[in-house]
């Protein structure tokens, strides 16, 4: 596990990269990294978002009714997703079209999947095992059922889900002693089988995809003690990351991810929302709308924190990108007028409760200053969840050292 003093020895480095020292300017479809930083040899438990030490801050400070922890926690207790009278609503055959359409156990699947990482989250801090034995019963409600995701969403829904069942996993199996080896072997074989093959080949379509692919890809990975597959997933994620958030060091066109086609200038400012001017911290997706932009944004942040917890920093290659997409957005989230030559003068809010896993890590821990994202991340405070991914991010990472 990282300390504090070590990732202040790391912030000059980091800082380095931020000044771009570290990386020089490459063409559209190129790629620059620095030396591949390589995972431990074996993976740390449990890992997925939060580690052990994480765990352990955050139940301090809510025992001690410290805010804004306590606020998050109770927070948490009080929404649908810690209810002990939960009852969970596992099908065989998820079925997720565009936009919704139809909506066969889609947002069934995606909410019982953060209701038991928010379950295992309660079990940690209150160690009131009921809470365990809930995130249990729903995992193998699941586990004993699943068997597919179909339609033209399944890859994105199978992203969503496969990002929050192994966090509550993780913690369950690693801090509870009553989840049954037989059941721990059928929800590995879920992972496995349902969800891992459907995210780890990635997909060209919108940015966002990608990444929560990757999410869940790396955490599905480390669940399973699957060194071969996490690093698939890293590395797509490491081509994809340069390919969501522009920066000026990259040229006067964004990068492209590799695979993607995307090879003439026509393509990429299409691909890019028809956005022909580019600047620091603009994303893919800003021009179609701040929602999705934030998804991928907290796909990046949540990838990078896995892989540290994980022994593989992550930040120094992508933190630049991260600082700047998050502190672009949070401008115009916070009200800023928006200028002619962005996105035709308007842009559509809705960032959602994205920013504390990347402000802690960025702010917190390397000391770098966030003024933007700092603002809209105290306004937002205690974050909540998205009922797709993400959730109590003020609880698990606000002013985390660890």
């Amino acid at each position: 596990m990282r300390t504090r003093a070590l990732y202040l020895a790391l912030a000059a480095a980091l800082a380095a990269l931020f000044a771009g020292i570290l990386s020089g300017p490459a063409t559209a479809g190129q790629t620059k990294r620095s030396a591949e930083p390589k995972a431990a040899a074996a993976f740390t438990h449990p890992g997925v978002l939060v580690s052990r030490a994480q765990l352990d801050f955050v139940r301090s400070k809510v025992n001690a009714g410290a805010q804004p922890w306590k606020g998050a926690y109770d927070a948490m207790l009080s929404s649908p997703y810690a209810s002990l009278s939960r009852t969970p609503k596992p099908r065989a055959v998820v079925e997720c079209g565009p936009y919704s359409d139809p909506n066969l156990g889609c947002t069934d699947e995606r909410q019982d999947a953060l209701a038991a990482y928010s379950l295992s989250l309660a079990w940690y801090i209150s160690r009131d095992s009921r809470y365990a034995e809930k995130a249990i019963q729903i995992m193998d409600a699941w586990s004993a059922t699943i068997k597919d995701h179909t339609n033209s969403n399944a890859p994105l829904q199978t992203g969503w889900a496969g990002s929050s069942w192994p966090r509550a996993a993780e913690i369950i199996r690693y801090t509870y002693d009553g989840w049954s080896d037989a059941s721990i072997s059928r929800f590995s074989t879920m992972l496995r089988n349902v969800y891992l093959p459907k995210v780890i080949g990635g997909s060209n379509s919108n940015g966002n995809w990608e990444l929560v692919m990757m999410e869940a890809a790396t955490g599905i990975s480390v669940f399973l003690d699957d060194r071969a597959s996490y690093d698939k997933a890293v590395a797509k994620f490491r081509g994809r990351v340069p390919a969501y958030v522009y920066l000026q060091s990259d040229g006067s066109l964004p990068k492209t991810a590799p695979g993607s086609g995307l090879d003439t200038r026509d393509k990429i400012v299409k691909y890019w929302q028809g956005q022909t001017t580019f600047v620091t911290g603009l994303t893919q997706e800003t021009c179609r709308d701040f929602t999705h932009t934030g998804y991928g944004i907290a796909s990046i942040a949540h990838v990078a924190e896995t892989s540290r917890i994980q022994g593989q920093d992550l930040y120094p290659e992508v933190g630049e990108r991260l600082r700047q997409a998050l502190g672009f957005q949070s401008k115009y989230e916070l009200g800023e007028g928006v200028p002619s030559w962005l996105c035709g003068g308007s842009v559509k809010r809705g960032l959602g409760p994205i920013t504390e896993v990347g402000y802690n890590a960025l702010h917190t821990r390397l000391g770098v200053a966030m003024a933007n994202t700092q603002k809209l991340t105290e306004q937002q405070r205690p974050a909540g969840t998205n009922s797709l991914f993400l959730g109590w991010e003020t609880l698990t990472h606000a002013e985390n050292p660890s």
